[in-house]
């Protein structure tokens, strides 16, 4: 295995190669940060402050209504919500009992929400006011037994609960007296109510199934990843080591959702383990996100490279002072070459001492696995590995290694890498793979390479690679290359199929504001492209779009072009 053994890894600051992991649940672990600090804030919601004691008293309460509503330990509980406390509390409230946490966007579609209750087999869901006219939608489909029915009002300071109420809560149905759907003030109650025998999950196996995150489908099915207490708590302090600062009483704007790895595990468990606050941001739009950087003056913000891209190209943090950030992180897409610089370039212009730093992830480790360091990078990497996390580049297909700075698979193992998928025994067996040294190894499904220095490199998905006449064509060196044009905001790139070639690239942009859409522009875009690209490479064709598709999580959805 490629472990780095250069003079510069083995000096690198004070990053130990190896943690000590707790042996304790997520839910355990949370509530013995709020024990030693209780009254520091460990969530801030539109203007309303919680308090780790407050936390704490919410997660039991939630405990002890979930248990004493017929759920117990290897229920799996369906949470379809933004980033609102109530989400919060149920995350940890069922991990207190042994429950799952089954965590889809609110947004996700009535088909979408069918597959998700059948492939978890959900018989309890949660979810907002607002999406409740959805939900019968959903269950005239896929019934459940109960449905609880939060609101954004519940949470809020009286002032503004009172507008939300009365500017927005009013417009959505009332619940329905079917005996399946409950309000979440009723269904609190629940922990009031006398509790035969212990509700508490007592040695709780912190390997075994703590939440369920779903794939994000853009390179085939979608999946459910079962996810351990031990893999988030890992991942929670492998990003606090790897962050370099002090996390412990520092502000995190969590803008991710929590549906997603890069949400739920660095955005907020990272920051509840390690005693800082999250700002919960329960839909992101660029003004409101500065706003909230002017009023909260964070110290870590992180996000997919669209949200930097929207950050940079608008003037609503013109003249801000962000001397506060300790920290900026980009994952979840790959970050170009041209918008790194772009931003770095924006961060210092606002006073920031530090520059943006991307990392490396998939679900199926929760989220994060190597990350640039804080004092060196190099151009093009996604990093080095965080640490008891090893990476191997193998030859696609194989369980070979390749060598130094040769291209292959990316795989990688670490106490972070899943249990498995739902109800995919082939794709386990096709993705967890025993290797000759007796350790399970996560083939990811990305190309990439790792240089002498233990630096990782990423190419893209394997299945995103485009043949064309017997080359590989990787679209996201060619979008490095189109971004780098002046009038280009952003790019993707994708392969159509053709008789002949196999494939033919063709290129979508998007122009900078004030770029008009003309014959000129484009040419100007493909002869730039002709300077800097293989003539075997060249797009076919350049199609400008007012905006690119994206997934849910912000990326760009490549497989909705054609």
């Amino acid at each position: 295995m490629n472990i780095p053994k250069s003079p510069w890894v083995s000096s690198y600051g004070d990053l130990p190669f190896h943690l000590h992991y707790s042996e304790k649940s997520i839910s355990e672990t949370v509530l013995d940060t709020a024990a030693a600090d209780p009254e520091f804030t460990a969530l801030s919601f539109m203007g309303r402050k919680i308090s780790y004691r407050e936390l704490s008293s919410n997660i039991e309460s939630t405990a002890k209504a979930f248990y004493n509503f017929g759920v117990r330990a290897g229920t799996r509980v369906l949470i379809c919500m933004p980033n609102v406390p109530q989400a919060i509390y149920c995350l940890y409230g069922l991990n207190r009992i042994g429950a799952t946490s089954v965590m889809i966007h609110p947004l996700s579609a009535i088909e979408e929400i069918v597959f998700y209750l059948n492939e978890a087999d959900c018989d309890i869901a949660i979810t907002l006011d607002q999406f409740y006219d959805k939900f019968q939608s959903v269950m005239a489909k896929r019934p459940v037994k109960k449905l609880i029915i939060a609101k954004v009002s519940d949470e809020l300071p009286l002032i503004k609960s009172l507008a939300m109420k009365l500017l927005q809560e009013r417009k959505f149905s009332k619940l329905h007296n079917d005996g399946i759907a409950i309000c979440w003030k009723d269904f609190l109650k629940y922990a009031a109510q006398p509790i035969s025998g212990e509700y508490i999950a007592k040695d709780k196996d912190i390997n075994t199934e703590a939440v369920v995150l779903f794939s994000g489908g853009t390179t085939g099915t979608t999946k459910g990843i079962r996810l351990s207490d031990r893999n988030f708590n890992a991942l929670a302090l492998q990003t606090a080591v790897m962050s370099h600062e002090e996390i412990r009483h520092s502000k995190m704007l969590a803008a991710m959702p929590i549906f997603h790895g890069f949400g739920l595990g660095v955005c907020i468990h990272t920051m509840m383990v390690a005693g800082g606050t999250s700002i919960l941001v329960p839909r992101f739009n660029v003004k409101s996100y500065a706003q909230l950087i002017k009023a909260n003056r964070p110290n870590f913000i992180a996000g997919v490279p669209t949200l930097f891209e929207a950050i940079a190209r608008n003037t609503y943090l013109d003249g801000v002072d962000l001397s506060c950030l300790k920290g900026v992180f980009s994952g979840g897409d790959s970050l170009s070459i041209e918008l790194k610089k772009k931003f770095d370039a924006f961060l210092a212009e606002h006073n920031a001492k530090v520059r943006i730093r991307e990392g490396y992830g998939t679900t199926e480790c929760v989220t994060a696995s190597c990350l640039t360091p804080y004092d060196k990078e190099k151009e093009g990497s996604i990093g080095i590995p965080y640490p008891d996390t090893y990476f191997m580049i193998c030859d696609v297909g194989t369980n070979e290694e390749v060598p130094y700075n040769t291209e292959g698979e990316i795989c990688l193992c670490g106490p972070s890498v899943m249990l498995g998928y739902i109800n995919h025994e082939e794709e386990n067996a096709n993705t967890l793979r025993l290797h000759a040294d007796g350790n399970i190894w996560l083939h990811t499904g990305d190309l990439g390479s790792m240089d002498e220095e233990g630096f990782i490199y990423f190419r893209q998905r394997i299945k995103r690679m485009i043949i064309t006449n017997g080359y590989n064509v990787y679209p996201s060196q060619l979008e490095n290359v189109i971004d780098a044009h002046p009038s280009v905001r952003m790019s993707c790139v994708i392969g159509v199929p053709d008789p002949y070639k196999m494939q033919k690239v063709k290129a979508f942009v998007v122009l900078n504001e004030g770029v008009k859409d003309t014959p000129e522009v484009r040419e100007d875009i493909m002869e730039h492209c002709r300077r800097h690209i293989a003539k075997y490479a060249l797009p076919y064709e350049i199609e400008v779009r007012d905006d690119l598709p994206k997934t849910l999580v912000g990326k760009v959805a490549y497989n909705k072009l054609s």
